[in-house]
């Protein structure tokens, strides 16, 4: 279900931003973001998108870490996550 989120995102998103699967559990994966942001636009609004693509596909989770590196970011989330809206 994640590399479904991670295809349907990157078709839309990419190339200004891809996104690349880095580690995957039963509990947690993350997700690294890179590319050229429009950071006046939002920049963790990237991470929230990706978070809703997931929920499309069935899948509740939560960001629960963002590690920031130059070009990008890499993003923690939690599966079962969220009451966000």
């Amino acid at each position: 279900m994640v590399s479904r989120a991670i295809e349907k995102y990157n078709k839309y998103r990419s190339p200004e931003v891809t996104a690349e699967l880095v580690s995957l559990s039963d509990e947690e994966f993350e997700v690294r973001f890179m590319g050229y942001f429009c950071y006046t636009c939002g920049y963790y609004n990237y991470f929230d998108d990706f978070r809703l693509e997931l929920e499309d596909l069935g899948l509740k989770t939560e960001i629960v870490e963002v590690r920031e590196f130059a070009g990008g970011a890499v993003v923690k989330f939690k599966v079962g996550g969220g009451s966000e809206g």
